[in-house]
């Protein structure tokens, strides 16, 4: 368990809330281990019928915990914990919502990529600095953002580290609607509320259709891992993540 995210029932709908705002809500090994718990409890559990990812004001997530990425970089073990939220996102049988206010960096964009609906306020900015870092695209997000949103789009968010805003990213089909930032919770769970009152078995498969079987998704999380902590122990890692680290001192 993580103090950092907070998991709560309203009715039906379980909010997955990350909640570090001093590090704008930078994840930690141990917040993707509560966010894949509460995900795997909300498939085994019948009175839970849609999971919502919610952040703090002014910040989704501002992705990966550095200091965690450090520790891989200058030659400590990375965790299995990602990888196991990423797959049972990608593996989620019930629908899965979220409410974008402010930052949504790294794996604060990619996490979206797997959602059903994403509400999204215009303060909003989605951007995915892999490349900067000398990493790769991860989550999926190198076959999932192309078949949303074309390569070229999907190139410049995933490759060139290009910054979408929430009208860009709308646009683009990232997100399914921008809602001003006072009525971004509300309206985020109306539309949870709105699926956990229909019919779960009809919905189910109506999602299903809709996105495929996830065993590709899966594969390609596991792809994309394996060479994300390639890269993570290259010089060229230890010497970009140096570098950040230097520019926020």
């Amino acid at each position: 368990m993580s103090e950092h995210v907070v998991v709560e029932r309203r009715g039906a709908v379980q909010i997955i809330r990350m909640n570090r705002p001093d590090k704008k809500n930078a994840i930690t090994r141990a917040m993707y281990k509560t966010m894949a718990d509460a995900l795997v409890a909300a498939d085994a559990d019948d009175n839970i019928r849609v999971s919502v990812f919610l952040g703090t004001p002014g910040a989704f997530s501002a992705g990966n915990d550095m200091q965690d990425f450090l520790v891989v970089a200058t030659g400590g073990e990375h965790g299995g914990e990602v990888g196991e939220f990423l797959v049972a996102l990608a593996s989620a049988k019930k629908p899965v919502l979220s409410g974008v206010d402010g930052l949504a960096i790294g794996v604060g964009t990619t996490i979206n990529l797997h959602c059903d609906l994403t509400f999204a306020t215009p303060a909003s900015l989605f951007r995915t600095p892999f490349v900067d870092l000398a990493l790769v695209p991860e989550a999926g997000s190198s076959l999932l953002a192309p078949r949303v949103m074309g390569h070229q789009r999907a190139f410049a968010l995933l490759a060139m580290g290009e910054g979408f805003t929430a009208e860009m990213a709308l646009e683009a089909g990232l997100i399914y609607r921008v809602v001003e930032a006072e009525a971004l919770e509300a309206e985020t769970l109306a539309a949870a509320e709105a699926l956990a009152a229909k019919p779960p078995q009809a919905l189910q498969i109506a999602r299903e259709l809709l996105k495929g079987a996830p065993d590709p998704v899966i594969e390609r999380i596991k792809e994309e891992g394996a060479l994300f902590a390639k890269q993570l122990k290259s010089d060229e890692a230890r010497e970009a993540f140096m570098a950040f680290m230097a520019r926020k001192r």
